[in-house]
């Protein structure tokens, strides 16, 4: 797969997730489908900061939307959702971009040092958890889990089978945890398997863009969260 079919699977399994809330005002089997979403935008910032040309308009690209979208993210969570603050998605891979940014020139300059001692990926790895309890402090969509999902496809992205395992220990813990807080719900189990699902389509990346659609995602998101806003 291209990026651009990952990133068509992605927008049209988000519009099932928040269709589903906007026009049935309840969590339902379009939530599942949801799921697909945010896994593939995590893997796609990872692809975005190896292969980008400009990484400084990269991050104001991600910032500006990230404003731009609150609004209507927030209309859409007041209205069909819950009443609770919370930042949109944006921000939480602005965030996971800068980590592995963090991450990669605390390795960099550890590499030059001339110290016989090499804490370089214990010290970014620090320097990571620090970034994603920041996008849970917060209240980042996906918070902690979604940096640190960011941070594995970025750790392994060299290593399919190592990415697969470490993405999906990340969602059965995710989904294990929410069973040890709230207790027991076959709902955890289906979220669960639909978080895991998009890996399958994550590793037939073919590292080809496909199609140039850069500005598709950041002009959508916001847009269509206002019309489902308006529409029910």
């Amino acid at each position: 797969m291209t990026s651009f079919s990952l990133k068509i699977i992605a927008i049209i399994s988000m519009f099932f997730d928040h269709f589903g809330y906007a026009f049935l005002g309840q969590f339902s089997f379009f939530n599942l489908i949801g799921r697909l979403a945010f896994p593939i935008f995590a893997f796609q910032i990872s692809e975005g900061y190896t292969h980008t040309r400009n990484l400084k308009k990269y991050f104001l690209r991600l910032v500006f939307f990230a404003l731009v979208s609150q609004l209507p993210f927030s209309l859409f969570l007041h209205k069909y959702i819950n009443n609770s603050f919370q930042l949109n998605v944006f921000f939480t891979l602005f965030i996971g971009l800068f980590a592995i940014f963090t991450y990669d020139y605390i390795i960099k300059l550890f590499n030059n040092s001339k110290s016989k001692f090499h804490f370089d990926k214990l010290v970014g790895f620090i320097i990571v958890m620090l970034f994603a309890s920041i996008a849970q402090l917060l209240h980042t969509d996906y918070g902690f889990w979604g940096i640190i999902v960011i941070f594995a496809f970025y750790l392994f992205k060299n290593n399919k089978i190592a990415s697969t395992i470490s993405f999906t220990i990340l969602c059965i813990l995710k989904y294990s945890f929410n069973i040890i807080m709230y207790g027991f719900n076959y709902i955890y189990i289906l979220l669960c398997v639909f978080t895991i699902l998009p890996i399958l389509f994550i590793q037939l990346y073919n590292v080809k863009q496909g199609k140039k659609i850069k500005y598709l995602l950041y002009v959508f998101y916001p847009l269509h969260l206002l019309l489902l806003y308006f529409l029910f």
